[in-house]
């Protein structure tokens, strides 16, 4: 029948020897499977944020540079807010650096109930997904921060000093540069859909229009300022992102056909 054919019945039930000969688990086993991988990623993670912890203040300073150069000066209006700055900053840090193992753990997971066809593309998609991560990680510093800062403290110039609290700041730039990195990952989605047969790539070229609008909302909502210009500059690299994607997509495709 037509629904047989279709691209989401052949993701569902796919061909007998496109079946991997992996070892079938009971669902007790694969929850126990589950607690080992849960328990290995949050250790990773504890181990991570205590080696950040240690260095702390290196890192405080570090991603204090940005607002230093606009001529911004810090204080904490509480007796503890920097402590706890300094245990946020730890923790979004330390969840950084031991994403790697966290995305291992999730893999060895998942590979097992994935058939041949989806395997081979597996390492080519994680490791892109990393590359963009961290490639959206350093775009939010050195591009979207600086422009931010400087959109503020030009703002501010002449009325205000520019005195800010440093668990504000924090929160300011971890979560535009967590979201940036998240952002990144548009063309990651693309590929899975791509390679499931969901989409196909002329369709994701056809609806362009609504991306440009989509990805401007998205980076009014994923930037915590409100100001047009970090808007304007994250739309920018999420469009260019997706028609990127999306021309990868169709040429893969066009390469299975072919």
């Amino acid at each position: 029948s037509q629904d047989s054919s279709s691209p989401i019945s052949s993701w569902l039930y796919p061909d007998k020897e496109d079946l991997p000969d992996d070892k079938e688990m009971t669902i007790f086993e694969h929850l126990e499977e589950l607690r080992e991988r849960l328990l290995l990623s949050v250790g990773a993670v504890g181990v991570a944020m205590l080696g950040c912890f240690a260095f702390a203040k290196d890192l405080i300073m570090y991603l204090e540079s940005p607002a230093h150069v606009q001529g911004v000066r810090f204080l904490q209006l509480s007796p503890g807010e920097y402590f706890f700055t300094t245990l946020k900053v730890s923790g979004y840090c330390g969840l950084l650096i031991a994403s790697p193992v966290i995305l291992y753990e999730i893999i060895a997971f998942v590979v097992p109930g994935l058939t041949l066809s989806e395997r081979k593309f597996l390492g080519p998609i994680v490791l892109g997904s990393s590359i963009l991560f961290y490639a959206g990680l350093a775009f939010s510093y050195s591009v979207l921060t600086p422009a931010a800062l400087n959109f503020f403290v030009s703002y501010a110039e002449g009325v205000v000093e520019s005195i800010w609290s440093i668990d504000q700041y924090f929160e300011f730039i971890l979560v535009l540069m967590f979201s940036t990195g998240l952002a990144f990952q548009v063309p990651v989605i693309q590929l899975l859909l791509g390679q499931t047969k969901l989409v196909t790539g002329d369709q994701m070229l056809s609806v362009w229009r609504y991306v440009v609008v989509g990805a401007v909302v998205a980076a009014a909502v994923l930037t915590p300022s409100t100001d047009p210009l970090t808007q304007i500059l994250l739309a920018g690299p999420l469009i260019g992102l997706y028609l990127g994607g999306a021309s990868l997509v169709k040429l893969l495709q066009a390469g299975e056909t072919s």
